[in-house]
C-alpha cells in the first residue's frame, strides 16, 4: 500500500449545499500530514467522512487499504481518533479510562493491562495511574486522550487541534510527543487552526477552502506559491535616503519602514542585497543589522484562502 489515506473525488452534500467538493488527497505512510482550512471550509466534514462518521455522497476514501464505503469497520479498527476536546470519563482514573478504551476497541482481555501500562509509561503518566481524569491538567488530559486513541495499536492517528488551550510549555511537550509517535511508525493526520504549529510539525500540508483543496505541498513549496514574499530587513542610519536611492530598481517590489526597520520585498532577494550593499557604500549609510526572512506561513495561508494564488504545488 503506497498511501495511508487516498481519496478519489470525495464529495459531501447536505441537501443542496456542497460542503466537500471532489477532494483528492494522497497521504503517504509514516509522515505528519497537516490539514488546514478556515471555519466552514469543509475540514471537519472531510475528517468525519475519513473516519466513517459521516456518509459519503460520492467518491471514495481508501484508509489503510480499506474503502470507507465498503469496509468501514476495518477502517475504524485501523485508525485512532482524537477529537479537539478530550472525551474521556472525568470520574474514571487514568488506568480505568484506558482499560475501558481497550475493551471498547476489542483488545483481548489478557493483553489489556500490559497495553495500558505500556501506554502510561510512554506518555509519562505512570505516577497518575490512580488520578481521576477530571483532576488532570489540560496537557495531561490531552496526553491521556491520545493514549486512549492508540490503545488498539492503529497505524493512522487522526489528531484534531492537539494543543488547543495548552500553555507554551505544554504545547512544546505535545509537539515532541507527536514527533515521537511518528518515529514509532504511526501516520498522523493533523488538523489545527494554528498555522505556525502545522508548518513546524508537518512534512506536507493540504489547505481546503470552500470545500476544495486549493493548495498542497511541503511548507517551503507552499511559501513559493505566494510571489515576492521574501523580505530583506535592515536597520540603517538613514532608511528614507536608502529607499529613495533604490526606488527605481526593477527588482524591488516594495520598500517601507515599519517599527524603525526598513523592509524590502524583492523579486530576487540575493540580487537585491548586492544592489543595496553597493548603495550603502556609495552613500555612506551605516548598517546596524541585515536579515532575510521568508514568507510567514500565516501570510501564505491567508493569501491562498483569499484566492490570490490557488495553484497546487506538486
Amino acid at each position: 500500500m503506497k498511501y495511508a489515506i487516498y481519496t478519489r473525488d470525495l464529495t459531501k452534500y447536505y441537501g443542496d449545499l456542497l460542503a466537500v467538493d471532489h477532494v483528492n488527497l494522497r497521504v503517504p505512510y509514516n509522515i505528519i500530514f497537516g490539514f488546514l482550512g478556515p471555519n466552514g471550509a469543509g475540514k471537519t466534514t472531510t475528517i468525519r467522512m475519513l473516519c466513517g462518521l459521516t456518509k459519503i455522497s460520492s467518491g471514495d476514501a481508501i484508509v489503510n487499504g480499506y474503502s470507507i464505503k465498503d469496509e468501514p469497520e476495518k477502517v475504524k479498527a485501523s485508525i485512532g481518533v482524537v477529537p479537539d476536546i478530550s472525551n474521556l470519563y472525568p470520574e474514571l482514573t487514568c488506568y480505568d479510562n484506558l482499560m475501558f478504551a481497550a475493551e471498547m476497541h476489542g483488545v483481548p482481555s489478557k493483553r489489556r493491562r500490559q497495553r495500558v501500562l505500556e501506554l502510561l509509561r510512554f506518555f509519562g503518566l505512570t505516577d497518575k495511574i490512580n488520578v481521576k481524569f477530571a483532576n488532570l491538567s489540560k496537557g495531561l488530559k490531552r496526553r491521556l486522550t491520545i493514549a486512549a486513541a492508540l490503545v488498539h495499536k492503529p497505524k493512522i492517528l487522526m489528531l484534531d487541534e492537539p494543543t488547543l488551550g495548552l500553555d507554551v510549555r505544554s504545547r512544546r511537550k505535545m509537539w515532541a510527543l507527536i514527533r515521537s509517535l511518528k518515529e514509532k511508525g504511526i501516520t498522523i493526520f493533523l488538523t489545527s487552526h494554528n498555522v505556525y504549529e502545522v508548518s513546524r510539525l508537518c512534512e506536507r500540508i493540504a489547505i481546503i477552502n470552500k470545500g476544495r483543496i486549493v493548495a498542497e505541498g511541503t511548507p517551503s513549496e507552499l511559501r513559493k506559491l505566494v510571489p515576492y514574499e521574501e523580505a530583506i530587513e535592515l536597520s540603517v542610519s538613514d532608511p528614507r535616503k536608502l529607499i529613495k536611492k533604490i526606488s527605481n530598481s526593477e527588482n524591488i517590489v516594495k520598500a517601507y519602514i515599519e517599527n524603525d526597520t526598513l523592509k524590502i520585498v524583492a523579486k530576487d532577494p540575493l540580487a537585491a542585497l548586492i544592489e543595496i550593499t553597493r548603495v550603502l557604500r556609495m552613500e555612506k549609510i551605516d548598517v546596524n543589522y541585515v536579515s532575510l526572512r521568508s514568507a510567514d506561513m500565516e501570510e501564505v495561508f491567508l493569501k491562498i484562502v483569499e484566492g490570490n494564488r490557488i495553484e497546487r504545488s506538486r
